[in-house]
């Protein structure tokens, strides 16, 4: 029997040896579809398996609360102060010129860049003898002028006696009394005596004196060199007075009680600023005031300037002997309107521009909208919205929502004012919100 099948089989092979294109057709069929069958039987292997995992379980989201910092709202007086800079500028400085020309023929050593000096002090002398000369001159004019005068008159006296002798108790005329030739001779008395004058002035000229106590910033030339009236010798100022030009928004116009125009009237309630700097590695204030605004507006910068002056700058107006020198860049605190019985909260916890997030006793969050006075770097003052002893947020939140669940960090109700006193515990909480410690 087995020698029939194999002969059965020899028997098929033959005739498929036979048949090319049935060969053809099988292994066309094999290329085909044995992907497929690989590809089915990996999409049923995925599907079993996912039926055989096991579900995960679910687990409900839970909103934790947001850590916060409070601070206690306060009720206070509060004066409001404006902050701004300014250089120091003396009021009176001016350039030293002379009048005459000549050589430098003597120079005060106080005439020095950083020199002081007292008003009539003599800054240089102008060589004089050339102005000397004048001098001698237009009063040997003045003499000869004199002698003219003198002759005239007494020749007028002679022809009036002529005169009353032939005249016959007629009038004389004025060309018989000599009178044209006496005014003519008392015009040139007069003009001698005018350049006599001038020749006097023109000498005392030459010694230069200071016009007021001050000091000096440069000097620009030295002794034995020639100017020409008009030369720029050196530069000085005054020490009695110095005006400080403080930049004022429209805002810090209002809160320091300025206008445009203002002018300090005698017997009128002085604007105040205090003036600080840093001298030498030394802080230094000096007490100033408001005297004048300006009256209009910068239009590059749309500012009003205000002008504080420090009187006796280098003297009793000096904070320990240290001056307010021209130049030297100060910040000034002026003194403003006081507000009575307003609220105060610190800087952080206005949101934009009128609005305060509250910590509730429940440990929700409120947001209020408040009236707004005035803000600094440190504190806000509240006119209204607020109520003494709320407890508002200072640190950052986002997304913040009325009813929104907080978590105090620093229950400003039970701490009050050790909350700004002791930084330790403020240092301590902003690192357990930072760290996400509190829920």
């Amino acid at each position: 029997m087995t020698e029939s099948h194999d002969g059965a089989a020899v028997a098929l092979y033959a005739r498929n040896a036979r048949n090319p294109k049935r060969r053809l057709f099988i292994w066309r069929a094999i290329i085909f579809i044995l992907p497929a069958l690989v590809i089915v039987g990996a999409i049923a292997l995925v599907v079993i398996l996912g039926a055989l995992k096991e579900k995960p379980e679910t687990k409900e989201d839970v909103i934790k609360a947001v850590p916060v910092l409070t601070a206690l709202a306060v009720q206070d007086d509060v004066t409001l102060r404006v902050s701004t800079q300014g250089e120091v500028q003396p009021r009176t400085e001016i350039n030293i010129v002379p009048q005459v020309g000549g050589r430098i023929s003597d120079m005060s050593p106080n005439f020095i860049a950083g020199g002081q000096f007292k008003k009539g002090d003599v800054l240089f002398r102008i060589e004089a003898r050339d102005y000397e000369l004048r001098v001698v001159q237009a009063r040997a004019n003045v003499a000869q002028a004199q002698t003219v005068l003198m002759r005239e008159k007494t020749e007028s006296a002679i022809a009036l006696e002529d005169w009353n002798d032939i005249g016959r108790g007629r009038k004389a005329s004025a060309l018989t009394l000599r009178e044209p030739q006496m005014a003519e001779a008392q015009a040139r008395l007069a003009s001698a005596e005018a350049q006599l004058d001038e020749a006097e002035l023109q000498l005392s000229r030459t010694v230069v004196r200071a016009p007021f106590t001050g000091r000096v910033t440069t000097r620009n030339v030295d002794q034995g060199e020639f100017v020409n009236p008009g030369t720029a010798i050196g530069r000085v100022y005054a020490d009695d007075v110095m005006d400080v030009r403080l930049p004022l928004t429209n805002d810090e116009l209002r809160r320091a009680g300025l206008q445009i125009g203002y002018q300090h009237a005698s017997g009128d309630m002085p604007i105040t600023v205090d003036l600080s700097a840093n001298v030498g590695g030394t802080d230094a204030t000096w007490q100033g005031q408001i005297v004048r605004t300006d009256s209009r507006y910068d239009a590059a910068t749309r500012v009003l300037y205000a002008y504080a002056e420090v009187r006796d700058p280098f003297g009793a107006g000096s904070d320990n002997g240290v001056p307010i020198a021209p130049g030297l860049f100060v910040s000034g605190a002026i003194g403003g309107e006081t507000f009575e019985n307003v609220i105060t909260v610190p800087r952080a916890a206005l949101r934009g521009n009128n609005q305060v997030f509250i910590a509730n006793d429940d440990d929700t969050l409120s947001i209020k909208t408040v009236q707004v006075i005035s803000t600094d770097r440190d504190r806000a003052v509240i006119r209204s919205g607020l109520s003494i002893g709320d407890a508002v947020v200072t640190s950052p939140i986002r997304g913040a929502s009325d009813g929104m669940e907080i978590a105090v960090v620093d229950n400003a109700r039970e701490l009050g004012p050790q909350i700004s006193e002791d930084s330790s515990d403020e240092d301590t909480a902003a690192e357990a919100i930072a760290a996400g410690d509190v829920q």
